[in-house]
């Protein structure tokens, strides 16, 4: 980073802080049973004229390969576990690639923030489905779909959709599989069932719904027909989250933004970070301890997050949008880790 002082007004951070040298080899993060090895550069080998930009989303697919979707050369870029490239697609149809998921027959859901649409694709890229019109979103905060919205999930049993509409509105819609749509919950504010950014949405294999309610600190926990039933707090800005069912013991993957302010911004343990939980809301483990930064072990903004078969943890971050974009000069950071699981 530069040494020159940039202040950024939106997140109350001073982005004033010498260049250092990042590490080339892997360094160790996490606790307790949840510890992995991270490198400090950005995971993906992507060719020379590549770039992401930023990653802002990644998911996993049947076959381990990873989708990360970014706002780069490529907006969708397929990688094996390697990190090389196996396809891409995607050019000239998104407007501003926020969100993916990965359905049951590895079909590919996509959610553009930019133009307030979810596109379904074959995992080669081939359009299926859209919903919402392109250009046209809902009026702010009519709870009417879309206006912004942010991530899909889908229901395990059911095949069902609920996506989250968080920027510009304050709600869940559900869908049948087919894209009908069936009702949606959640409003603006600080109670039970209401949202400030409802931002990241998952299901249990049970069909609970979890909601990343970012700017209210917690995850809201909802039973499939919208009803309220809990919430976790001790987070920060939860922004993520990815429920892993392959196990016996289903585990919820939180990424959490920095919530440090002003003259606060290298406090600890404040984001950002990725925590590890059951379905029941037990802590069972937290990867990243320091503050935002480049360097080996730390993060940025985790903005996506998905898990592999073994257990890796694919990170993308929003590092230009929080970050980047504000420097002087404005530069590209690393937006996309791969934590490999070490125990």
């Amino acid at each position: 980073m530069t040494g020159q002082k940039n202040e950024d007004w939106e997140y109350g951070l001073t982005l004033d802080r010498e260049a250092t040298t990042v590490a080339t080899g892997p360094v160790m993060l996490g606790e307790g049973n949840f510890k992995y090895e991270v490198s400090g550069k950005n995971w993906g080998n992507l060719p020379d004229d590549w770039v992401y930009k930023e990653a802002t989303a990644v998911a996993v697919n049947s076959n381990d390969q990873v989708y990360v979707f970014n706002r780069g050369t490529h907006p969708m870029i397929i990688f094996d576990r390697s990190g090389d490239v196996d396809s891409y697609w995607g050019d000239g149809v998104f407007a501003n690639p926020h969100g993916v998921t990965i359905g049951p027959d590895d079909e590919v859901y996509c959610i553009d923030n930019g133009d307030s649409t979810i596109r379904k694709f074959t995992s080669d890229g081939k359009l299926l489905l859209t919903l919402g019109t392109p250009h046209k979103p809902s009026t702010k905060m009519s709870g009417e779909p879309f206006n912004r919205p942010t991530h899909l999930a889908i229901d395990k049993r059911t095949g069902e959709l609920y996506v989250s509409d968080g920027y510009s509105n304050a709600r869940v819609h559900k869908y049948a599989p087919d894209g009908q749509y069936l009702f949606s919950w959640g409003e603006s504010g600080t109670g039970e069932g209401q949202f400030n950014i409802v931002h990241n949405i998952d299901t249990d294999k049970d069909g609970w719904v979890y909601v990343a309610d970012r700017e209210n600190h917690r995850i809201q926990v909802f039973s499939s027909d919208g009803k309220y039933e809990t919430q976790w707090g001790n987070l920060s800005r939860a922004a993520a989250i990815y429920i892993d069912s392959r196990g016996d013991r289903e585990l919820v993957y939180i990424g959490e933004y920095f919530c440090g302010l002003g003259t606060n911004d290298i406090g600890t343990d404040l984001g950002p970070r990725v925590t590890i939980m059951d379905t029941r809301g037990n802590l069972l483990g937290r990867a990243g301890h320091e503050s935002y930064g480049e360097e080996p072990g730390r993060f940025y903004s985790p903005h996506g997050l998905a898990v592999d078969s073994h257990g890796d943890i694919y990170v993308a971050e929003v590092s230009w949008s929080d970050y980047g974009s504000r420097m002087d000069p404005p530069r590209e950071l690393r937006s996309m880790q791969k934590l490999v699981k070490v125990n």
